[in-house]
């Protein structure tokens, strides 16, 4: 299983390996000697879908070098945004399958098996599919095509297909899952799908509409995940903020902006799940976890959730808000349902209703039509805001979004500068936030032994979040010796920083830690 993107992908990836094991089928981590290879793909912005291309490729390189008769599937978004194209594209896939399909995987083998003996039986020569033409077809075939277009059905020698084009599908507690990630933490999926007519983003057309899932299977999964031993539980969704929203009785999608959310809000039937109400009841099981909300969306924010996260202790106070810009313009542009004056004031109520909170956000520059004047305006707000963490895309064309059809369309050097004095205004903010650290003691978890590159001060990427450090960032630092890696409330798994212990812990425990010092974006600190 080759695994791309998002926690959101990486969670059906588990939920796929689970299904397997459970049909008895073994995982291997030796890609040549499997009998089939998975790549489970993102589509979410162009070096995104570049990546996932690359692993379909290689996949199929190292094949025709060491086992010809492995069969290849190609499931996740990829797939999904492109499922009538792509078997004609790459026909070297066996088994192209979409987000609706991952409990069916063990089937989906199967075929992938039974169709590469029979294309091996009629010899097929298909050449290998060009990267650079691949890539360029999919640009060309997002600008022109239509929803409503069926492909031809797949003769034998052409990849099997299996994706519905409006996906549905929302895992349960008795979903099989083989987890990916350390013991001591995991990712909670609360809902898929998203109702936001952002201009920029393909995802509502990947991953359908939103849907969340039942209160009590979430509990239900969250006790067995403590039980597991897990002590972080990081809450996941594409807007975590709207949980329980379509259960609601005649429920229509188009409630995105503050107003009609907070109308919505206060009409719910008492029997209604919320997002405060889903809060409550996880922080009321029994044990030592910290709860992490990811995925919120500023537009569905409430006083009510301020104040359940205030009056929760096993919430993390740590709340993931994209804002994507600040310049009313380019909220308009964006279509983000939101305003400047909105934001300002949100934050405000944030961080005067939950002292202590680390906010996270990402900024998209470089969006078309974005003036100079317009990005200083985002550039002050990044420096009057203090955000404590913080990270920045440079605006990534997407064919068959409304912005991807927009004029003004900037250069990419353009964009690259933009993001690159973006990050520059943070690392300032950056810096005096972790100094004012020192002298504190907090309360970790802890990772395990830190590596040579972490200590290094290793490069930090994500498709969904931004870059939160430079190059350059951290390059003096230079710790030597035996060093523990941490992270504390204010510090996602993967995204954010870190803090590194000179001393012995309990690898996968919360301990209490006393910060000694400072990177430009980590801390470093001893045991208490």
């Amino acid at each position: 299983m080759i695994s791309l993107g998002c926690a959101k992908n990486l969670v059906d990836a588990e939920i796929m390996l689970g299904s397997l094991i459970q049909d008895g089928i073994e995982i291997t981590n030796d890609a040549e000697s499997a009998d089939v290879v998975i790549v489970n793909t993102c589509s979410f912005i162009d070096s995104a879908q570049e990546e996932s291309v690359d692993a379909i490729l290689e996949s199929n390189q190292v094949r025709e070098a060491n086992n010809r008769g492995q069969g290849l599937i190609v499931s996740g978004c990829l797939s999904q945004r492109f499922r009538e194209e792509l078997p004609k594209l790459i026909p070297e896939v066996d088994v192209f399958m979409g987000i609706d399909q991952v409990e069916q995987i063990p089937q989906k083998v199967r075929e992938a098996l039974e169709h590469r003996r029979a294309k091996l039986v009629e010899a097929e020569e298909t050449g290998e599919t060009d990267k650079a033409e691949l890539l360029g077809s999919l640009a060309e075939l997002e600008a022109e095509r239509s929803d409503e277009a069926e492909g031809e059905p797949p003769q034998l020698s052409t990849p099997l297909i299996d994706i519905h084009a409006r996906p549905d599908y929302i895992p349960d507690y008795e979903t099989p899952r083989f987890r990916l990630t350390p013991e001591h933490f995991a990712y909670l999926k609360i809902a898929e799908g998203c109702n936001h007519p952002c201009s920029f983003c393909i995802i509502p057309r990947m991953r359908g509409s939103h849907r969340s899932r039942r209160l009590d299977d979430i509990v239900n999964e969250t006790k067995q995940l403590v039980a597991e031993g897990v002590k972080e539980l990081n809450l996941i969704s594409q807007d975590s903020t709207y949980y329980g929203m379509d259960l609601r009785p005649n429920h229509r999608p188009s409630i995105s902006s503050p107003e009609k959310f907070l109308a919505a809000n206060e009409d719910l039937p008492a029997d209604i799940p919320t997002l405060c109400s889903l809060l409550r009841a996880l922080n009321d099981i029994p044990g030592d976890f910290w709860i992490r909300l990811l995925y919120t969306h500023p537009a569905h924010w409430t006083d009510e959730l301020i104040q359940t996260i205030a009056e929760c202790p096993k919430v993390a106070r740590y709340v993931d808000m994209p804002l994507q810009h600040i310049h009313g313009a380019m909220l308009e542009r964006m279509r983000r349902e939101t305003s400047q004056e909105y934001i300002v004031d949100l934050i405000r109520r944030i961080r005067k209703g939950i002292p202590g909170i680390a906010l996270r956000t990402t900024f998209i520059v470089g969006f078309p039509g974005e003036t100079e004047d317009y990005f200083e305006t985002l550039l002050d707000f990044i420096r009057e805001t203090r955000f404590e963490r913080l990270g920045v895309f440079a605006y990534s064309r997407e064919d068959g979004t409304r912005a991807g059809a927009m004029e003004s369309q900037l250069d990419d050097e353009v964009k690259e500068e933009r993001r690159r004095r973006a990050m520059e205004a943070q690392l300032e903010v950056a810096r005096t936030i972790s100094e004012s650290c020192v002298g504190r003691t907090i309360r970790v978890l802890v990772e395990g032994e830190a590596s040579a590159e972490e200590l290094q001060g290793a490069e930090v990427a994500s498709w969904e979040h931004g870059m939160i450090r430079a190059d350059e960032s951290d390059a003096d630092l230079e710790l030597e010796g035996d060093y523990l890696v941490a992270r504390g409330e204010a510090d996602a798994p993967d995204i954010d920083g870190r803090v590194y212990i000179r001393g012995d812990l309990p690898i996968g425990e919360f301990a209490e830690v006393r910060i000694v010092g400072h990177t430009d974006y980590d801390l470093i600190a001893e045991p208490v």
